[in-house]
């Protein structure tokens, strides 16, 4: 039976763990993402899971780490400088190739900034924040609807890679309200053997979960291992949305709550003449870098619309290979790009 009713963002991002079979959630407060907290310590018990208000984010990244490695599935969540704090801890868990959910509701930045709407977390998210050659899969929704799903979706992509996911959404998009529907009856994603996890070794051989190799050439040869894992996710996770982009004389990229602005002025584009796509990352990574390429060989210019001073725009060039056909406008500090502003830049370029 189909369950519908009005959501937030955070609360439908929280139902799709709940969803998902996630058990474990330790988490510490920041705005914009506090109802995800609040829904998760309702829910958790409600689910005979466990919820920790962490002392901090440091702690809260290292609880899940422990957690996923005694096999259960485990989410963390919080706003932009609460992520910072958390990256030590993702590069271990990648490195200790651990499954787990972050989730990342984006304020204005940097330092403490402000808790308005954000996308200047792109390089954090996508570059890898923290040290060592890692990578995460990086799921961008756009709608309190993709909150759920993408949530769900990013648990059975952990597990199948043995990866931390991140979900990168934004502050809007949090506290939004829109309807949300699925399935009362939807069952976790398909249980993953995990025949690494740390569950005692009582009757069986010792396992071990680390991301410490001091050996000759050791750390190389575990490095090489995540670097085809990382192949093999390019190759079959890259994901990415197109609108009227096959007759398009330019083309907008934008991802998250900004592609439903920029989506809203290909129509309006469209109605004075000027023909407009719109090609809309749902990975942001792995990036889809083989869709622009295909249309930037048909001569095409880009404009790149983002809620930072211009991060995106670099992985959009790097596909096309032409900077004098990639325009970019963006707005910072909580400010939302326009479509006025948008639709006209667009006319002054074509």
């Amino acid at each position: 039976m189909k369950t519908k009713y009005l959501s937030t963002g955070n609360e439908a991002c929280g139902e799709g763990a709940v969803r998902a079979g996630c058990r474990f959630y330790a988490g510490y407060p920041i705005t914009p993402q506090n109802e995800l907290t609040a829904y998760m310590s309702r829910r958790m018990e409600e689910e005979n899971g466990v919820f920790i208000q962490a002392e901090s984010e440091l702690a809260a990244i290292s609880m899940v780490h422990g957690a996923s490695a005694a096999g259960a599935r485990a989410m963390t969540s919080s706003s932009s400088p609460g992520i910072s704090l958390k990256q030590e801890g993702i590069s271990y868990m990648a490195g200790c190739e651990l499954p787990a959910v972050i989730i990342n509701v984006m304020r204005g930045g940097p330092g403490l900034g402000n808790i308005s709407p954000a996308q200047s977390d792109y390089f954090q998210a996508t570059k890898g924040g923290g040290h060592g050659d890692y990578r995460l899969p990086v799921l961008a929704p756009a709608s309190v609807q993709e909150m759920f799903d993408f949530t769900y979706k990013a648990f059975e992509l952990a597990d199948k890679y043995r990866n931390p996911v991140m979900i990168l959404a934004d502050g809007m998009l949090g506290q939004m309200m829109e309807p949300l529907e699925f399935d009362g009856d939807i069952k976790p994603p398909a249980e993953v053997e995990k025949p690494w996890a740390m569950t005692g070794a009582k009757g069986r051989e010792a396992r071990s979960v680390k991301s410490l190799f001091l050996g000759d050439n050791a750390l190389e040869k575990h490095n090489e291992k995540l670097q085809e894992k990382y192949r093999r996710i390019v190759e079959a996770e890259t994901r990415c949305e197109t609108y009227k982009t096959e007759d398009a004389e330019m083309i907008l990229v934008a991802y998250g709550t900004v592609s439903r602005t920029a989506r809203a002025c290909v129509d309006r584009l469209a109605q004075k003449g000027v023909k407009a796509g719109l090609i809309r990352p749902i990975t942001l990574w792995p990036f889809p870098y083989g869709e622009i390429s295909r249309l930037a060989k048909k001569g095409l210019k880009f404009l790149v619309v983002e809620m930072s001073a211009g991060q995106m725009v670099e992985d959009v060039r790097l596909a096309v290979q032409d900077d004098e056909r990639v325009f970019f406008h963006g707005r910072t500090g909580g400010g939302i790009p326009e479509k006025e502003a948008i639709v006209s830049m667009v006319e002054k370029v074509v």
